[in-house]
């Protein structure tokens, strides 16, 4: 039996890396992670924002939901 080979094949994706040389000023630890900490406090932002809408909405849901209860509660 033979294998049909599949001219439509994926080729697999170059992967480039460039080498720099050494730095002629040292980076400090501070400076290193300076990206990666902005990053992060931006996503931690994102988050919290979000946290604060969902609970934000269900505390509006409840709200919602008594008013209704009281609405259509026994008239006295």
């Amino acid at each position: 039996m033979t294998r049909k080979v599949d001219r439509m094949a994926r080729k697999p994706d170059r992967i480039r890396i460039e080498v720099f040389g050494p730095a002629e000023v040292a980076e400090t630890a501070e400076e290193a992670f300076r990206p990666s900490d902005e990053a992060i406090r931006s996503l931690a932002r994102l988050i919290g924002r979000q946290m604060a809408r969902e609970q934000f909405e269900r505390a509006r849901a409840l709200e919602r939901k008594q008013a209704r209860q009281n609405r259509s509660g026994p008239m006295r």
